[in-house]
């Protein structure tokens, strides 16, 4: 069994490196992948002792077995199986085996649910609620209309730098997991708004250090997810509305609203930087053939 259990973590360390470098994915999500294999790994080692190149198809159907049978949800099973995917495909660049195991199982099938979203009533009523005669209010205010208009995650929105914005072109480059970067048309609402944020935030940037982040906070540091949470907490609040809501709510509400436009899902796959089109499909309940035109022609807003 120690033959075998190095292998598996031989194995383990070039399929981290892989992942982390060529595939350039976040910490978290390595993370995340290694914790995976190392219990399909140990569970292999425990019932048939074998190699990673020596697994079949009827092992990794039996380990999947055992997580329904140990009340996994579906969603659990199928992030297993989208790793071990993982993993083998990587043994096939290696040429450490000639096809795969995995190749031809079936994830679980399960409903997806499309998030709660936001109206354009509802988030007209968010953003107005902020006091925008104050330095602050005029940072909030510009800030929840990116969010929004640009479909960012809040993580995107907070590492926003000022050589980011192209407004001559009307986009925004964004900055995604795996630092990949992705072009955003940029709203005429959201371009006016954070214009008149840049005026104050000359008074904000008070560190010294030439600062390039766009929303700083007080001190003129960059702002934290926290921060932004709160912020879209006490906005909703002062709206009366009667909703969950956190930052992804308003990415949420902009894909939503831009397939309800007629944007394509591929469009709106690449608005959101998603690197696989199964993670956009979330969103859509309408007829494909009716999503045709571009993102700035649909997007509900003054663009």
């Amino acid at each position: 069994m120690a033959e075998n259990t190095k292998k598996w973590e031989d194995a383990g360390r070039r399929y981290r490196t892989h992942i982390k470098l060529e595939k350039r994915l976040s910490d978290n999500t390595v993370e995340s992948y290694m914790r995976d294999l190392r219990q399909f790994a140990h569970f292999i080692l425990r019932q048939w002792d074998v190699a990673p190149h020596k697994v079949e198809r009827e092992m990794i159907q039996r380990y999947l077995g055992l997580l329904y049978e140990r009340g996994r949800e579906k969603t659990s099973q199928a992030r297993q199986l989208s790793g071990i995917r993982s993993f083998y495909n990587f043994l096939l660049l290696e040429e450490k085996i000639e096809t795969s195991p995995a190749e031809y199982i079936d994830a679980p099938k399960f409903g997806r649910h499309l998030p709660d979203i936001l109206t354009t009533a509802e988030i007209d009523r968010i953003i107005g609620t902020i006091d925008r005669s104050t330095p602050k209010g005029r940072r909030d205010s510009a800030m929840l209309e990116v969010l929004y208009s640009c479909g960012l995650r809040v993580s995107e929105l907070t590492s926003l730098r000022m050589s980011d914005l192209f407004f001559g072109e009307g986009y925004i480059r964004v900055i995604g997991k795996g630092d990949k970067q992705r072009l955003v048309p940029v709203s005429t609402t959201a371009r006016d708004r954070i214009q008149c944020w840049l005026d104050d935030r000359r008074t904000m940037d008070a560190t010294g250090r030439d600062n390039e982040i766009v929303f700083l906070n007080n001190r003129g540091g960059q702002l934290t997810r926290v921060m932004v949470f709160t912020i879209i907490k006490e906005a909703v609040r002062r709206a009366g509305i009667d909703k969950r809501i956190s930052p992804h709510t308003f990415r949420h509400s902009f894909a939503t609203h831009l397939l309800e436009g007629g944007a394509s899902i591929r469009q709106v796959q690449e608005m959101l930087g998603h690197e696989s089109i199964l993670t956009t499909e979330i969103y859509t309940h309408l007829d494909n053939d009716h999503l045709r035109r571009t993102v700035e022609e649909h997007l509900p807003r003054n663009l």
